[in-house]
């Protein structure tokens, strides 16, 4: 994991890809352990999850950074918090410092991903990003970091297409601010686990929130 936020009725995750289908896989058990636990708990049965998790290649540069302070600003963009550092439940928080035991990001990963041979070059410029972006005033919603299929340069959302093949015929790829997304149809995102989304990989593309 490379970066993560918890909301009261959500989660974003930033993830490495490993190919084989990890990610469906994980996704699965981690939905079904929570759904599991809570019924138990609650002493109550049904679904927990209204609908399955819906995956994004991103590509590993300037898009990655861009994408970690996204999911960082998640509860700032809720109104919630004015910075990510009073959010208990993020990876900013993790990321700047780091637990002792228990840690669910990969520091060293995440900083070498990112184009940094420390941890502590990365954690500056992720203080940087996270700054540049709150005076910026980033706190619209951008739907291209959780509804997009694939998001980076034009190549890299054209490399992805090519991997869908027909599944990707009538999905455009749209250009706004330097960044391109490859969408996908809205009725996508009621599917059930294991569906599209899962399917998903690519060599060049090592980033999934």
């Amino acid at each position: 994991m490379l970066n993560y936020v918890v909301t009261s009725n959500h989660v974003h995750l930033l993830v490495q890809d490993s190919g084989d289908g990890v990610i469906a896989q994980s996704m699965q058990l981690a939905a079904g352990r929570t759904a599991q636990e809570y019924n138990q708990r609650k002493r109550r049965q049904g679904a927990y999850w209204e609908d399955r998790y819906h995956a994004t290649a991103i590509e590993g540069d300037e898009h990655l950074h861009r994408c970690i302070a996204y999911i960082d600003l998640n509860m700032v963009r809720a109104g919630l918090v004015r910075h990510p550092a009073a959010w208990t439940n993020g990876g900013y928080r993790e990321i700047q410092h780091p637990p002792r035991r228990y840690a669910l990001i990969d520091l060293d990963d995440l900083s070498a991903w990112c184009g940094f041979a420390s941890v502590g070059a990365f954690q500056q410029a992720h203080r940087q990003w996270v700054e540049e972006a709150l005076m910026r005033n980033e706190r619209q919603r951008d739907e291209r970091w959780s509804e997009a299929i694939a998001v980076g340069s034009y190549a890299f959302a054209e490399k992805i297409k090519h991997e869908l093949a027909l599944k990707a015929r009538h999905r455009n790829i749209d250009a706004v601010d330097g960044i391109c997304a490859l969408r996908e149809p809205a009725n996508a995102y009621t599917a059930i686990f294991g569906g599209e989304s899962s399917a998903l990989r690519t060599e060049n593309a090592g980033f999934w929130a």
